[in-house]
């Protein structure tokens, strides 16, 4: 996370307005209001907290419902009396049970970027049986080896004019090398990076 802001609390007697978006979807959640204390136990607790206009006193996103805004970045306007949060929601962010405050529906589509955040929860938070996190456990060797078997699998499909075989050796090859780049403690974009440096020789 960036180095903490200066932020300009003057000019709404000591409150700033805090936009909230989903990092994932880029969807805007909520608005709220910050003070100096609201602020500063957001960026301590890692969950989004308000100064409550109406109760008069600071209120965590989430604190008798559960739905907590986990922060992931904070960004000012450039007058410096906004604040843009980027969170992850972890339920509806409005107390009337939608998705948003502004009645629109925050899908989470499955893509690739879905599935390495679902790979980085199960070695940050274990379960059992996972077969994730027994590949984790096994360590990079097996984990490597496992990407070299589909690989050639996958091209022995592509061979042949199955599609059904071939996209299903193409999504084990991709899931096993993100587990891959997650045993080693990266991520795609890392790899992202690589290649926008290379295209932009």
């Amino acid at each position: 996370m960036a180095s903490r802001p200066t932020i300009n609390f003057t000019k709404l007697d000591g409150l700033v307005p805090c936009i909230v978006q989903d990092t994932r979807t880029r969807r805007v959640l909520m608005l709220g209001f910050m003070n100096q204390e609201a602020y500063d136990k957001t960026v301590r607790d890692k969950r989004v907290t308000f100064f409550s206009r109406s109760k008069q006193r600071l209120w965590t996103k989430g604190e008798t419902s559960g739905n907590f805004l986990e922060l992931d970045e904070i960004l000012l306007d450039c007058d410096q009396d906004t604040v843009l949060i980027k969170a992850t929601p972890k339920g509806p962010a409005c107390h009337t049970g939608a998705d948003t405050c502004f009645q629109e529906t925050n899908d989470h589509p499955f893509d690739v970027h879905t599935l390495e955040a679902i790979i980085h929860d199960r070695k940050a938070n274990p379960r059992k049986g996972s077969y994730t996190n027994t590949l984790l456990d096994l360590g990079i060797n097996k984990v490597a080896q496992k990407v070299g078997e589909e690989a050639v699998e996958l091209i022995i499909e592509a061979k042949d004019n199955n599609k059904d075989l071939f996209l299903g050796e193409a999504s084990d090859l991709l899931y096993h090398y993100l587990v891959l780049l997650t045993a080693k403690g990266y991520t795609l974009e890392d790899v992202l990076s690589v290649l926008k440096k290379r295209h932009q020789k």
